[in-house]
């Protein structure tokens, strides 16, 4: 254990106590209006209180106290975050006469922030984050290992219920922080493996030296992060498996208290990956910082260039976007008082820090080519070819721009174009294949409907230069159908909408078939959409059509349903029309019979949850036959409902509690031990989680319902019984599946011209997603990851993902 652990001394310029803790005011209304003060109430918001409360460790690591955070993701959702830093002092504030913690824990804009000399430089800005989580949780419980004492206080939605109490003795200092989220306030209480995990591992390389240990007990995952090597390692872990053509450059200095740190590495691809960063916060809208990396390193090449001995045909100037291609880099700066500006407040707007940066930057860069001419070289040699590359593209781009406003016969031959000139009424079908195009075009109507076949898939846009791009055939004849040629760096305001004047449909809907080639088709179209016509997006102007993925007939009798979901629900419907179902003297038979089906699914879906988090169908089934909920607070046989260990010795189950001690906190198993002497271990937070809950609550409301077994199935007077929900469920669905043809559509070409009008064409019947950016950044982070040049990443969401799909479309 570091030195950094042991109690610290009250005393001096970075003196830590209670008269630091500076109240702005109180906490009010948070739980009224949450989303004022985390944004919203759904997933984003819900990861928001992870990151409020690890901030305020990765403050305790900046400020040089901290070096190892723990992070927990328990079965019932609540999370906890605890850290080897100073502890939150504990000592009574001088001005609320409460210890400092309850202070922080329960009073708005309170804490260390506000004063310089307790953190020179913080990532949560505003002070209001902890006493926030605190706010929106069910409940959080903090301890706090300082002054050789170990304290604790818990709080149930931001109201202290027990004071600060010292629990114990401690060794080491820091803070434990364990709340779980409010099912009252957010609309959704399951964290993200991906989300966070991303965030953690960012943590850790900016932070050089801090090491960060993920703990999922949902999956049993557990991922250690520690980057000694800082942005230096994050950039060669952004190129790996690329093909590199130069060292790594990286650089740092600190300039009126603002330090700069930055790294960066070109490779041999096209695409440009620069993430930055302000106080560990990621800038995903860039901001000064950027604005200063970029002018410093465009004036850095083209100074050696200059001045260089370079051969002639390297004599030219380069823009910012020669400069850029094929670049990966990192910049981060660390100040006092940043500003955040942008849709997302993600935007940095410190006027000064541009300067800084680019000053730090140019020095460095200059530095690096006199000591390595032979990287410069590389990297001009790259830079000239994007500008060569950059100008053959301009003038395909002119090329498609000029046949696309000659006239509408210069059209690709394939397009069916609509009969009217008016974007606003026009739509314009991006259809997979000449089969569905001709179905297409015959069911569509032609004065406002317009009619594109793709001829097999178009290029990956994520991996392919944008002279390349304009050579393909069937890019080419999109981009002269729709009007606009597409974003090639950056474009003035006024070239853009001049651009964007052209547009010819104010719908283009993208139409592929429902297999896994046609959603890789939609998936390259919408690579392509937000790679070069993101605009489009943000307009609302690009859709996905919905086909039906059934058509049921009988006869004379024909439906088209949407999606499986729909199908169980006629298929339901079609179940109370002769059937009855009778447990005892209770007869079901209609709507209440369609109810209890519906309890069944929902019950059956629970269960396959609780199997991913380890608990096997048969230990859950007999836990939900108990008559009451077990207890989340496992400590001792003592603390079982009476008669539950009786219970499951009958069903065949010992049961026994197990404990560890991780990280200065117990954590407690529930151990299910078989006849075969094979066990089962979960977390006991299973046992408050919503999936245990909701089952019990579902299997005691169908035992309430029908408490009599086996089940009765009556049907046109033949009768016979099955011994459980599931069983009925089954064979219900075999019975309403009888007598009827369901037809499951791969391709759009398997429908008729009236059949594809009627259930995806005509306006009044048809569904369509439009779609949106809600997260620039995110949506930059995923198509980078499914579409990019690196496998890994697809590598380990499909390892993470393939034992949970249900059903696979081949």
């Amino acid at each position: 254990m570091s030195q950094d652990n042991a109690p610290q001394a009250s005393h001096g310029p970075q003196a830590y106590d209670a008269s630091s803790i500076t109240v702005l005011e109180g906490l009010s209304a948070v739980r009224k209006r949450p989303a004022m003060y985390i944004g919203s109430t759904d997933s984003r918001g819900l990861h928001h209180l992870v990151w409020e409360v690890v901030d305020n460790s990765i403050d305790e690591s900046m400020a040089g106290f901290c070096d190892r955070i723990v992070v927990t993701i328990h079965l019932d959702n609540s999370v906890t975050v605890s850290d080897n830093g100073r502890g939150i002092p504990v000592d009574m504030h001088p001005k609320e006469h409460r210890p400092a913690v309850e202070v922080v824990m329960t009073v708005l804009h309170a804490g260390g922030k506000f004063d310089n000399e307790t953190y020179k430089v913080s990532g949560g800005l505003h002070g209001v984050g902890v006493s926030v989580v605190n706010a929106l949780s069910e409940y959080l419980e903090v301890t706090v290992r300082r002054d050789g004492k170990k304290h604790q206080q818990r709080y149930e939605r931001g109201v202290p219920v027990t004071p600060l109490t010292v629990i114990g003795e401690a060794d080491v200092t820091g803070t434990t922080i364990r709340f779980k989220p409010d099912e009252e306030i957010f609309e959704t209480n399951q964290f993200n493996h991906d989300t966070l995990v991303k965030r953690f591992e960012e943590l850790a390389y900016l932070n050089r030296g801090l090491e960060i240990d993920y703990r999922d007990e949902r999956t049993n995952e557990r991922v250690t992060y520690r980057f000694d090597g800082g942005l230096k390692r994050f950039v060669a872990d952004l190129n790996a498996g690329e093909q590199t053509i130069h060292d790594i450059i990286d650089g740092t200095g600190e300039i009126d208290g603002i330090v700069t740190d930055f790294a960066l590495q070109y490779n041999a691809n096209y695409k440009e990956e620069v993430l930055t960063f302000a106080n560990n916060i990621r800038t995903r809208e860039g901001g000064t910082h950027l604005a200063g990396f970029k002018t410093a390193l465009t004036r850095a090449i083209n100074t050696y260039i200059e001045k260089s001995d370079l051969p002639k045909k390297f004599k030219q100037k380069l823009t910012g976007d020669d400069v850029r291609e094929g670049l990966t880099a990192v910049i981060s700066v660390k100040l006092p008082g940043p500003q955040f500006e942008g849709q997302t407040k993600t935007k940095l707007g410190n006027s000064e820090v541009a300067g800084i940066v680019a000053k730090v930057v140019f020095e460095a860069m200059n530095v690096h080519f006199e000591e390595n001419p032979k990287d410069a070289k590389s990297i001009v040699e790259k830079a000239v070819d994007a500008a060569r590359a950059r100008e053959a593209a301009r003038k395909a781009k002119e090329l498609v721009r000029r046949k696309g406003a000659l006239s509408d016969h210069s059209l690709p031959g394939k397009l069916a174009d609509c009969q009217s000139k008016n974007p606003e009424e026009s739509e314009l079908f991006i259809v997979e294949g000449d089969s569905a195009g001709g179905s297409a075009k015959q069911g569509r109507d032609p004065r406002f409907q317009a009619i594109l076949p793709l001829r097999g898939k178009i290029l990956n846009v994520e991996r392919t230069r944008t002279d390349k791009m304009l050579g393909n055939k069937e890019i080419r004849n999109l981009i002269t159908a729709m009007g606009p040629t597409p974003a090639m760096g950056e474009e003035d305001e006024e070239k853009e909408a001049e651009n964007y004047a052209r547009l010819r449909y104010h719908k283009i809907v993208i139409m592929t078939d429902a297999d896994v080639d046609g959603a890789h088709i939609r998936t390259l179209l919408l690579t392509f959409f937000f790679r070069r016509y993101e605009r489009l997006i943000e307009n609302g102007y690009i859709y996905i059509a919905q086909p039906p993925l059934y058509r049921v007939f009988k006869g004379d009798f024909e439906k088209f349903i949407k999606d499986d979901e729909e199908l169980s629900t006629f298929l339901m419907g079609r179940i109370g029309q002769d059937v009855t179902v009778a447990s005892g003297e209770k007869v079901f038979s209609g709507e209440a019979l369609s109810s209890l089906l519906e309890n069944i699914r929902s019950l059956e879906a629970r269960i396959h949850e609780a199997a991913a988090y380890g608990l096997p169908e048969e230990i859950l089934t007999i836990l939900l036959g108990y008559d009451r909920l077990a207890p989340s607070d496992f400590a001792s046989h003592e603390t079982f409902p009476q008669g539950l260990v009786p219970y499951l010795r009958e069903k065949g189950f010992e049961l026994e509690i197990e404990a560890e001690e991780i990280d200065d906190e117990k954590r407690l198993y529930a151990v299910f031990i078989a006849a075969n002497q094979a066990r089962h271990r979960i977390a006991v937070e299973f046992f408050s989680s919503k999936i245990y809950r909701h089952a019990h609550e579902t299997y005691g409301e169908l035992l309430a319902e029908c408490p009599e077994m086996p089940l009765t199935i009556t049907r046109k007077e033949e009768s016979r019984q099955v011994a459980s929900f599931f069983e009925l469920y089954k064979a219900l669905m075999d019975d309403a599946l009888k007598g009827i043809n369901i037809q499951r559509y791969k391709g759009l070409g398997e429908m008729n011209p009236e059949q594809l009008w009627e259930t995806t064409m005509n306006p009044e019947k048809r569904s369509f997603l439009q779609v949106s950016i809600q997260d620039a950044g995110d949506a930059n982070d995923i198509f980078d990851q499914l579409m990019g040049e690196k496998v890994e990443g697809r590598r380990t969401f499909i390892e993470r993902n393939a034992l949970t799909v249900r059903e696979l479309d081949i």
